[in-house]
């Protein structure tokens, strides 16, 4: 974790707590020299210590984290730069390379980003040592393209999982394709663990798109920033670093895993309620080839 950030947080921390170097030093385990030579930059903190400074914190129900990310959203909200959030198991080093990404997310290739910090920290929430980066984000003459929860997009992400392969030719992928490959960003309903398991039963034939899209807008999605160009990438600026410690961790992992029992519990009653009505996957596709 950059060493700014730690020192921003840790001065941000004292002043909320109102505590002294002297009390703190001694909740962290170190002397207080060693303290001041963290906020003068002389010396980094060990992993250890970074966890042992966001645990105080938080366990006195200090979320800086959160904190941070309402204070940045507040300060770009009147400016043309967005603030987005950016969940990463491994953290970033170096600039931004889009051939390293994943090329099976949801839309192939790109640098995914949420427009809340919660989405991104419930992303990562699974990992040992997550980071959440909080972004900057100027739209100004770049191409976007927007999906909304309907049937284009449930499409979409199916073609782009490789799971509608033998359907690649069909008018509406095709055209779906077509505005993807031009466009230098997304926007697009996020679909995580708790959508995948709804869209997947609509994948396989097992709910129609109807019954698909209302499992889904029943839940509070929240959309996704991708972007899929060099010159996106170059118009985005990293702000900040949040670092989770293990109990904000273990919240958001909590929280991931019941949301996606909801979304288990959500097909079930989409397949009762809206049986027969809307179209089913190969329905939708086998008309357009």
């Amino acid at each position: 974790m950059q060493t700014k950030d730690v020192i921003h947080d840790l001065l941000i921390i004292k002043q909320i707590l109102g505590i002294s170097d002297s009390l703190l030093a001694k909740e962290l385990g170190i002397s207080r020299s060693t303290l001041n030579r963290w906020v003068t930059g002389e010396s980094t903190a060990s992993q250890s210590k970074v966890q042992s400074l966001y645990t105080y914190a938080y366990k006195r129900n200090v979320s800086i984290n959160l904190i941070k990310s309402q204070l940045y959203q507040d300060d770009y909200s009147k400016k043309e730069s967005k603030v987005i959030f950016h969940g990463s198991k491994y953290g970033i080093e170096g600039p931004i390379d889009l051939t390293k990404t994943n090329v099976k997310n949801d839309f192939g290739r790109g640098f995914y980003c949420d427009e809340k910090y919660s989405q991104a920290a419930m992303f990562v929430s699974s990992n040992s040592t997550p980071y959440v980066y909080i972004l900057s984000f100027n739209q100004k003459n770049l191409k976007g393209v927007k999906f909304d929860v309907d049937t284009k997009w449930l499409i979409a992400i199916a073609y782009y999982r490789g799971r509608l392969e033998e359907y690649k030719n069909s008018d509406i992928i095709k055209q779906i394709v077509a505005d993807v490959s031009s466009a230098d960003y997304l926007i697009a309903p996020i679909a995580d663990n708790k959508m995948f398991s709804i869209i997947d039963n609509f994948i396989d034939g097992d709910i129609t798109d109807e019954a698909c899209k209302h499992a889904l807008s029943a839940s509070d999605l929240g959309y996704q920033y991708v972007l899929l160009s060099q010159k996106a990438i170059n118009s985005c600026k990293i702000l900040s670093t949040c670092y989770l410690c293990d109990e904000e961790r273990e919240k958001y992992h909590n929280s991931r895993i019941e949301s996606m029992k909801e979304g288990n519990d959500k097909v079930k009653a989409s397949r009762i309620q809206y049986r027969n009505i809307g179209k089913y996957i190969d329905e939708l596709l086998k008309g357009g080839e």
